[in-house]
């Protein structure tokens, strides 16, 4: 979990209350950002300040995408054929295995007459009618794929999940149940793309070490996610996509857990030294570019003292690839890979497009044997997924449920209150633990977590019976429970995208309570949830960075999808290895689960 990313107009106002340390309401309720959010960047003091953020961003991003770990590589079986030739340039159509039965679809453009190693490019395309064969004013796939090839480029144009070639899926796709194993258009489309470099790196005519990437639009939105997780990607040119102002309009671009305390700007940044041009236009969301989101970005090269590595260009258009933003990625590419002295002056070619027909790799044929519909591919995840989670050491298995559930172990816990009354809350964050603190005789504290809150807590029979053992004792308010309770809009597009659920937070809230306690020196510390708490009790140990002794009667919970659907609604937590995982990280301390 990172920390929130706020509107100017409300970080001043939150700046303001962090001078009291703990606000007197929680950030999490009165800040519910989404897509259209006016976000800002926040500010690093060096280089290996922002490399700390760099890491999680990287994790969180792999982690939304359910690929944190990556699946493993498993052989392309590449097949390439269908080879137009014109005078400078060559295209084939191409099919790859990108995962057991799983198969992408794209063309492979190449320059005549050259020899050696060359560079390549992989090209996403971007949400235009046709796809990767979109040759419209607005936006030609592939007249930029012929010109880049023209300039002595390898390039790859692949689909998007659910167009042209690439038809197992729908494009937007996904429920409840896929959201709970990170499967969706993103997992899919970042894991193509991760394929596609696989691919074109193994190429005999490219040089693995000069791979770049651009896109357009959905196009952009996939460069920047593979630039952020792949260091191959060595140079980028992301379309008119990156903006504080809008985030993404596509299932493809908005997965849960994503931009939780970021945006695509900050995502952007993690390119950093390496090249980039950000492309913008004046209409639409990346209209404040050459002001707002190109200074950001280029404070982050600063700190390595490559400032002149990124660029901007700005040109009046509605939302677009066209030909004027082709010919300025052109001039990028040529002058940063190919050290061409005449880049500022290239110009794109008139270019005869291939016919579709000439294009589509299934054009006549059917996939291979053996291929799978959409229930066997999100099977085939599943099974990946567990299959991983039982290989890793805990250790591993407890970072990636962090990961999964966007739960942190805190730095530091700030508290207010004296006596019985506190509020406990993270540093800079802005959230707040109402919490109720009875001192005991005893050593030890029980941390109690009640569906109700700490008031209802206190006048359990069960509670009470604890109370007796001169243990003292910290009963929270968990999220939206007790006095915590409090209005929440989540009535907003791709909610989940930058927002934890409440039952995140409440494994959140935990987490920051043992922490608090720790900070204190309190121990040994044992653990209860009561009733439907039981479960947030359940993850706070399994993910929490000390040991606890643990009471949480889970009630027959079996850890299947409708349970979590039903009672703990976190994206992501079976791709993190769910119930299991958590009955792994907590068996050495775990007193009963009542299973």
């Amino acid at each position: 979990m990172v920390k929130l990313i706020l509107p100017p107009c409300v970080a001043l106002l939150f700046a303001g209350l962090l001078a009291a340390q703990i606000p007197a309401t929680d950030i999490r309720n009165t800040y519910t950002p989404g897509t259209d959010t006016h976000f800002s960047a926040p500010k690093f003091s060096s280089a290996a300040d922002w490399e700390m953020r760099r890491d999680k961003l990287r994790r969180q991003i792999l982690s939304s995408a359910g690929l944190n770990p990556l699946f493993d590589r498993t052989p392309l079986h590449p097949q390439v054929f269908g080879k137009l030739e014109r005078p400078d340039y060559t295209v084939e159509k191409v099919l790859i295995e990108t995962l057991p039965g799983y198969y992408l679809g794209g063309n492979l453009y190449r320059p005549t007459g050259r020899t050696g190693r060359l560079p390549g490019i992989v090209s996403p395309h971007g949400h235009w009618a046709y796809g990767r064969l979109e040759n419209s004013e607005i936006a030609s796939v592939p007249a930029r794929c012929i010109n880049l090839a023209r300039l002595g480029f390898v390039v790859f144009s692949y689909d998007m999940v659910g167009y042209n070639d690439t038809l197992q899926t729908p494009h937007d796709f996904g429920g409840p149940q896929e959201a709970l194993w990170s499967f969706g258009p993103l997992a899919l489309q970042l894991w193509n793309s991760l394929r596609a470099v696989d691919f074109l790196s193994s190429l005999p005519d490219v040089d693995p070490q000069r791979i770049a990437a651009t896109g357009a639009s959905g196009g952009a939105t996939q460069t920047l996610l593979l630039q952020a997780i792949d260091p191959r990607i060595r140079w980028s040119a992301p379309v008119n996509m990156i903006s504080f102002i809008m985030q993404g309009g596509g299932e493809c671009e908005n997965a849960p857990g994503l931009r939780v305390g970021t945006s695509n700007v900050e995502i952007a940044a993690l390119a950093a030294p390496r090249p980039m041009i950000m492309v913008s236009d004046t209409t639409d969301w990346t209209r404040n570019t050459p002001r707002e989101e190109f200074p950001a970005v280029h404070a982050i090269y600063e700190l390595y003292g490559a400032g002149d590595a990124v660029e901007t260009v700005q040109f009046e258009a509605q939302h677009n690839y066209n030909k004027e933003s082709r010919e300025a990625v052109y001039r990028f590419f040529a002058k940063r890979i190919l050290a061409d002295p005449n880049a500022a002056s290239l110009t794109e070619k008139p270019s005869h497009v291939p016919m579709p027909n000439e294009l589509l790799a299934l054009q006549g044929r059917t996939l291979p044997p053996g291929a799978l519909d959409y229930a066997g591919l999100f099977s085939l995840w599943k099974k990946m997924s567990q299959a991983q989670r039982q290989a890793e050491d805990p250790a591993q298995l407890r970072a990636s449920l962090q990961a999964s559930i966007g739960v942190e172990w805190p730095a530091h816990v700030d508290k207010d209150g004296a006596g019985k009354k506190l509020v406990l809350g993270r540093e800079g964050f802005g959230d707040r633990v109402p919490a109720i603190w009875i001192p005991g005789p005893q050593p030890g504290v029980a941390v109690i977590v009640h569906p109700d809150g700490a008031e209802a807590a206190r006048h359990d029979p069960d509670v009470e019976r604890i109370l007796k053992t001169g243990w003292s004792a910290l009963l929270i308010d968990a999220f939206q429970t007790g006095s915590a309770v409090a209005p929440r809009d989540r009535s907003g597009k791709y909610f989940t995208t930058f927002n934890l659920t409440d039952d995140a937070n409440r494994v959140q809230d935990i987490l920051t309570s043992l922490r608090y306690l720790q900070q204190q020196g309190r121990g040994p510390i044992q653990l209860y949830g009561f009733g439907k708490a039981a479960l947030w009790a359940l993850f706070a140990a399994a993910t929490a960075e000390l040991p606890v002794r643990l009471h949480a009667d889970l009630a027959g919970f079996q850890g299947t999808d409708k349970e979590f659907v039903d009672q703990f609604n976190v994206p992501g937590i079976q791709r993190g290895g769910g119930l299991d995982a958590a009955l792994r990280l907590t068996k050495d301390e775990r007193v009963s689960t009542g299973n």
